[in-house]
This record gives C-alpha cells, structure tokens and sequence, in this order.
C-alpha cells in the first residue's frame, strides 16, 4: 500500500508541484536542468487576464453542475424508492449516460447543440423560437457544457443516493405516518436528515471529479469562443500543451491550484464529519 501511494500519489505530486517552480522548456523538460524560478510561475498566472475569468468559469460550472447534478439525482432515487413495475429497467436506462465514455458524451451533445443541424435547434425552429448558437457564442458556451455535464453526473448521484434511500428502516416512515406527517414533512424530518452522510461524501466526490473536467470541455468548445469557457483543468492544458512552446511551469501551477481547491473541499468535508459526530 505505502508502496502503491509513493508511486501513483506522493511522486506525481511531486513533480507536478517541481514543475511549477521552475522554467522548464521542452528541452530541459527531456534532458533537466531547468532553472529554479520559486514561486514566479504562480505570480504569472496569477497575474494573467486569463486567471480571473478561468476562475469564475471554474467555479460557475462546479457549483451549478453539482446543484442540479444532486437535486436532480435526489428526486429520481425518491421516485425509484417507490417500488412499481420496470422500477429496474428505467434505473438502468437512466445509467446509460455515466456508462458512456466521456469522447462519445461530449460528441453527441456537440451533434446535439450544434448551430445548424443540431437536434435542439431543429426543435426550436418547430416551435417558432430562433436558434441558438450554442457552442459558438460566447454567451452560451458555458451554459452549453454544463448541461452536458449535468447530464453525465445525475445518473452517479442517483445511484448512491438511491442506495442511501434504500438503507433507511421502513419503520421510521410507519412511525411518521402514524404521528400525522405528510409526504413532504416525511422527507423533510425523516429521509432528508438520515440521507445527510451519504449527500455529504456524494457532493465532495462530485466536486473533486466537476473541478477536473477536462474532455467534455475541450471537445465541445475547446474553451471557448473567445475564452469564454475556459476553467482551470483546459487552460492548464493549454497552457502546457496547446501551444508552440509549451509553459510546462504556469500550466503546472495552475493544475496545483486545481488541487488546492479540491484540498480544501476535502479538508471542510473532514471538519464537517467531525463536529457531527461529536458529543
């Protein structure tokens, strides 16, 4: 196990965190040698005029994914919680998109909201509404890719909560009922409360895996147009390898900030187990 974390985990941050703090070229990159620089691979990137709206982007598409990702999931695991008759087929249909490879996700909604013959402005045209250039316009980039990735993440939400649902004893709910609360009050008092472990840990992986999306973005949109999708994950790739010569130190530290985010996430998630298990 020590063995498997020095290797995968503590060496890759390694020498992600080394690429950060010094000037590396495709050469010394291949051969070493590349000049400690400290910390002035961050002051640039967080100098640049790309840094602020990458962060917004960044944190527009999280935040808004994981909402409707999770209430979303959470209102169909409360539906399938009722047993009825294809219950199972319909949950297995609704796994389909976290099944696909993220490529054919990305290239199907791309087939989907593209300007011309894309399905869903086909639709709008049928229903008198003018298209909308959805991949193509700077104003739609963004809401574009996060529909797609609302899409990809429901069906993991739906499954853990539903397994959540699915471990709360049935007794509650007849002791609910019997001291005259509705439907919604039982949700409220009952599943809402004794779902809250399993929605924690299911929001903080969800933020972990939102936060590096990377693919869905860079095929649809490539970040843009006019960077007007561009998140932390594409503009590091960018950065270190969308150009001729390739900033393997900035596109490093703006992958470490990444992780600092995702870091910090853990760390209240961790806080926030603690104080509810205290006495």
């Amino acid at each position: 196990m020590t063995a498997y974390l020095l290797a995968f985990f503590a060496y890759p941050l390694y020498r992600n965190l080394d690429l950060s703090l010094r000037d590396y070229t495709v050469r010394s990159f291949v051969q070493g040698g590349a000049p400690f620089t400290g910390w002035a691979n961050y002051a640039k990137v967080l100098g640049d005029p790309a840094f602020g709206p990458a962060l917004t982007h960044t944190v527009v598409f999280t935040v808004v994914s994981l909402t409707f990702q999770f209430v979303i999931g959470l209102a169909l695991a409360v539906f399938f919680a009722k047993s009825f008759r294809l219950s199972a087929t319909l949950r297995a249909l609704f796994l389909v998109p976290w099944l696909l490879p993220l490529i054919v996700s990305a290239s199907t909604w791309s087939w989907l909201l593209n300007s011309d013959s894309g399905v869903v402005n086909a639709a709008l045209r049928m229903l008198g509404v003018d298209p909308v250039n959805w991949l193509t316009s700077p104003q739609w980039s963004l809401v574009s890719v996060i529909i797609a990735n609302i899409w990809i993440g429901v069906p993991f939400n739906l499954v853990v909560l539903y397994s959540g649902l699915r471990s709360i004893p049935a007794q509650l709910y007849e002791a609910a009922q019997l001291d005259g609360a509705n439907g919604w009050q039982q949700f409220w008092r009952v599943t809402f409360p004794l779902l809250r472990p399993v929605s924690a840990i299911t929001l903080l992986l969800g933020l972990v895996y939102t936060l590096k999306v990377f693919d869905l973005i860079w095929i649809m949109t490539r970040g843009g147009p006019s960077d007007s999708s561009t998140t932390f994950a594409t503009w590091s790739y960018r950065l270190s390898f969308g150009n001729l010569l390739p900033a393997f130190g900035p596109g490093a530290a703006v992958g470490n900030l990444l992780i600092v985010m995702a870091l910090i996430a853990g760390l209240v998630y961790i806080r926030a187990q603690k104080r509810q298990y205290e006495p």
